[in-house]
């Protein structure tokens, strides 16, 4: 999905929510930054948040609100 030079974000969580997104990766076969990528698209996409630069085919089965 990265076209240009990406952006470092660090963050702090606990330790269940980490084991958590591991888990979801996992089993998405992803890494832990790639998931966290997907689940802010799919976050932003259903709750209406713009992502301009962001290809609708960033992830699959993603549908236009229309």
């Amino acid at each position: 999905m990265a076209v240009g030079k990406t952006e470092a974000v660090s963050v702090r969580v606990e330790p269940p929510i980490k084991a958590a997104l591991q888990a979801a990766a996992d089993r998405e076969m992803r890494s832990l930054a790639n998931m966290v990528e997907v689940m802010v698209i799919a976050y932003c996409r259903t709750n209406g948040y713009p992502l301009p630069g962001v290809p609708l085919e960033a992830l699959p089965n993603a549908k236009s609100k229309s």
